[in-house]
């Protein structure tokens, strides 16, 4: 379609100006008429403006081929529609962004074309139906099925398969849906056509509707649940085979659900036991790493066996830490037996990530044996505090031997978690009890323990400054003498010093002897106070006390000068 129009053309410079001026009034003018007559094609109720406007798509002109095609478009007409979806094979990038901005008015046309008896524009119209994600044409396309349309059983089926996945893939983004379309409600409605072609399954055999059918569908859909607990029923097999074969991400979703079910099928229980492919145990862990629901804990304990327990070590570094900690909660949690679960446990333990090592330290408690003991004394050189501090608190219950030197080494340890756990396993060893069984005890046994309370109770020095200045004076007497063995005797230096004025010269005796024990300033002042004292003992235990003070004065000077 043209418009001739007689333009003028600017010959010289005078002219010129006036010449674009009238040049750019008549393209404008030729831009206001076409867009008249399209306007005037599209709205006419004269079906003959359809035979103006297809010879308009094979235009010269990019502008008339664009108009056309939306007036076509926009008219309510099922030859024009037909004749657009002919040629959406073959349409340009440009005619393609258009039609997908009006794809609704197609909607007709592709499902006349799906019923129709040519077999060409049938498959053009189950891949039109992929490309606009048509779901409304799901009825049609099940029910095209039956054999009695032109179009081939796989490209229907896979046409169906196709729309399933475009659905779940909305579902799964709601944020990327089109329109303001309904994702939720689409599937509701797509859901009861794949039901009826589900239950038709003797007569078409199309294992794709069965997989759309779990790619959409709930575990409590009740088509589903009857067919997961009738072995007898025709889609019975093919279904639990997909369960445990399918990698798609709808079908892994599903059966991973089934797994909060209070009433799960023992055909779904034994699906997930057996799948062993790392895309399947991945998701699973990952489920089991966070926090199960009660029903997933019960359906675990009905696991006997594990599929890729054998290949757990090989695929151990490709979990993330919830994973890992997912395979140990699976692990402890199931019935399989305890020998398969401890060297699990034990590979996790050696070899995992931190949270997942965590969470092996908190099961190796339910392990016994001279193995397990073995991996609990091994584990204390792991690198995480918290692993340590965990097999820490189980080692006395272990009943390991010469443990206890080790958990002294422990009270010492950089990490306050695992000075804590240490001392929370030696929590018999208090002063409380220390000082009740003092007088008992030879001394070699005091001065071992003295030392092992010390650092297992952090109120050692609190308690014994209460005994210093307690009003019996045995209480005072062992207060001195158990800081002594305690070598603790400066820490306590102030209230050792104040018994310097105790009205019992065996105290003040006792308290001088300590003081020399303890080269300071302060120590140095009060005894040479104590030389004074009324009491001749206590008077020799100062002179005594002093001569010791002198000599770590000389081993100071000796230790300082560089010739020594």
């Amino acid at each position: 379609m043209t418009i001739p129009l007689k333009l003028k053309i600017p010959t010289t410079l005078d002219d010129s100006r006036f010449g674009l001026d009238l040049y750019v009034e008549d393209m404008r003018a030729v831009s206001d008429g076409l867009a008249t007559t399209l306007n005037v094609l599209q709205k006419t109720d004269n079906e003959a403006a359809v035979r103006v406007l297809v010879p308009a798509l094979d235009s010269p002109d990019p502008d008339i081929q664009d108009g056309a095609l939306k007036a076509l478009l926009l008219r309510r007409s099922k030859a024009g529609h037909r004749e657009i979806l002919r040629r959406l094979p073959r349409m340009p990038v440009r005619w393609k962004t258009i039609v997908r901005q009006h794809q609704g008015r197609l909607a007709g046309a592709l499902r006349d074309a799906l019923l129709g008896v040519d077999p060409q524009m049938c498959l053009i119209a189950c891949d039109a139906a992929l490309w606009f994600h048509e779901y409304d044409l799901m009825p049609a396309l099940v029910n095209a099925l039956d054999g009695r349309g032109r179009v081939p059983i796989d490209v229907l089926a896979r046409t169906i398969l196709g729309l399933a996945q475009a659905l779940y893939g909305e579902l799964a983004s709601p944020s990327e849906c089109e329109g303001f379309r309904d994702p939720q409600v689409i599937r509701d409605r797509i859901l009861v056509s794949l039901e009826e072609s589900v239950a038709r399954f003797p007569q078409h055999r199309r294992r794709e509707v069965l997989e759309a059918f779990l790619l959409l569908t709930g575990r409590e859909n009740s088509a589903l649940k009857k067919i997961l607990i009738n072995p007898h029923h025709p889609a019975f097999l093919p279904i639990v085979e997909m369960l445990g074969q399918s990698e798609s991400g709808g079908v892994v979703r599903l059966l991973l659900s089934m797994l909060d079910d209070p009433h799960i099928p023992s055909a779904v229980l034994g699906v997930i036991a057996k799948r062993k492919d790392m895309r399947f145990v991945e998701h699973l862990l990952a489920k089991l790493g966070g926090e199960p629901s009660p029903a997933a804990i019960q359906n675990l304990k009905k696991i006997q066996v594990v599929g890729w327990y054998q290949s757990a070590i090989s695929f151990l570094d490709q979990l993330d830490e919830a994973g890992q900690c997912g395979m140990v909660r699976l692990i402890m949690k199931s019935g399989i037996p305890r020998v398969q679960a401890f060297s699990v446990i034990q590979q996790v333990l050696l070899h995992g990530k931190p949270k997942g090592r965590r969470a092996a330290a908190h099961a190796l408690v339910e392990f016994s044996g001279a193995d397990a003991n073995a991996l609990a004394v091994r584990a204390l050189e792991d690198p995480d505090a918290q692993v340590q501090a965990t097999v820490v608190r189980q080692l006395r219950r272990r009943g390991i031997p010469g443990v206890l030197p080790r958990m002294i080494e422990l009270l010492d340890s950089p990490h306050v978690e695992v000075r804590n756990a240490a001392r929370e396993n030696l929590s018999e060893f208090t002063i409380e009890r220390f000082l009740a069984a003092y007088d008992l005890l030879d001394d070699q046994v005091r001065t071992s323990t003295s030392l092992l309370v010390k650092k297992a109770d952090p109120r050692t020095l609190s308690v014994l400054r209460q005994e210093l200045q307690s009003g019996l004076r045995s209480r005072r007497l062992r207060g001195i003498d158990v800081a002594c063995s305690m070598d603790c005797v400066e820490a306590l230096e102030d209230a050792i010093a104040e018994l310097l004025n105790d009205e019992d010269h065996l105290v003040r005796s006792e308290a001088v002897e300590a003081l020399g024990k303890c080269a300071s300033p302060t120590s140095r002042e009060a005894l040479q106070r104590a030389q004074h004292d009324s009491n001749e003992l206590v008077r020799q235990a100062a002179t005594r006390s002093l001569h010791q003070h002198a000599a770590f004065g000389n081993w100071r000077e000796a230790l300082a000068d560089p010739r020594d």
